[in-house]
């Protein structure tokens, strides 16, 4: 199931990726998904017209280290020049790769034309890809399989998207009408992979090991990308890429804490690790009287003390 991704001048590792998600894929999270032994890993969604009109919040979105192995951010909009003039950008000059996003389902982003929207629009698809290209920049495309059942369009779109320059699709297997929920259709992404030479990342529906291998196998895919899974259990990164990791849940989360609070403000702080906690918490028992805890923390002192206690009183620290 492992092997390397070339893509362009970048040599990936593995080909186990992280999803963007919003609200989580911060620097921090990153760095712990690549310690784990994800490949790759992207910045939250980033708004083109956002980076246009220079939004405060890009700063947090956008930020990264020298010490992040590879950078890639994700990038949202539907006007084709305002896309290839933001990835040609100081924004996103520390950048290796931009992905563009054409995925998204919810409801706000495709009444603008953005996200899964643009599947339905294979001409300004094709010319956002090409003016993004305009970057220099490794670009790759994360798509779903269609809007709903009857336009299934994974090969055709794929296709659509190789010709227009983009070195890698990402293609979630699931509809725009499914949302985050129901079985993939594992027929489309192989079919989108026999229509291609690049390579085609399969994602959607994964929540352990047992289900990437039934991806991997169904589809023929080159790899895997995990999406909320990876923030209950950032482990599975090691369990799939067989990478010696001592640490627990506990110490994760201290780390993250001390890391979070390094470059980010408080609040932020407090926000991101009460998220993740609730994330690693998730399907254990007593969980709701351990979120309302995590809830009333009021500084990043207090946080530790509770997420100490929490693990404490679990008597496992590799448990919660």
């Amino acid at each position: 199931m492992l092997k390397k991704i070339w893509l362009g001048g970048l040599t990936l590792p593995a080909n186990i990726f992280m999803a963007p998600l919003v609200g989580y894929t911060c620097y921090p999270f990153r760095m712990l998904c690549y310690e784990m032994g994800a490949a790759l890993c992207f910045t939250e969604m980033i708004s083109s017209n956002a980076l246009k009109y220079k939004d405060a919040a890009n700063d947090r979105l956008l930020f990264t280290t020298s010490d992040e192995p590879v950078k890639a951010v994700q990038l949202l909009g539907s006007d084709a020049r305002i896309m290839g003039n933001m990835a040609c950008s100081d924004y996103l000059s520390p950048f290796d790769i931009v992905d563009i996003n054409m995925g998204c389902p919810v409801p706000q982003v495709i009444k603008r034309g953005e996200g899964c929207a643009l599947m339905m629009d294979k001409k300004k698809a094709s010319e956002i890809i090409r003016n993004v290209r305009r970057s220099g920049k490794i670009v790759t495309v994360k798509i779903r399989v269609g809007m709903n059942e009857k336009a299934l369009v994974a090969a055709e779109f794929a296709k659509i998207c190789e010709d227009a320059g983009a070195m890698l699709i990402t293609i979630h297997g699931r509809t725009r009408n499914m949302m985050y929920d129901g079985t993939p259709y594992f027929d489309q992404i192989e079919q989108a992979k026999s229509a291609v030479s690049i390579p085609v990342i399969a994602n959607g529906g994964i929540f352990s090991t047992q289900d990437a291998e039934k991806m991997m196998n169904l589809t023929g895919a080159d790899g895997i990308m995990i999406a909320r899974y990876g923030l209950e259990n950032p482990f599975i990164f090691s369990e799939l890429t067989k990478r010696k990791i001592t640490k627990n849940k506990y110490s994760v989360l201290m780390e993250q804490i001390d890391l979070t609070n390094r470059y980010y403000d408080v609040n932020f702080t407090l926000s991101y690790i009460k998220k993740l906690a609730a994330y690693f918490m998730k399907k254990q028992k007593g969980v709701k009287k351990y979120k309302s805890t995590l809830h009333e923390c009021s500084d990043i002192t207090d946080l530790q003390e509770v997420i100490k206690k929490i693990f404490d009183e679990r008597e496992d620290k590799n448990g919660v």
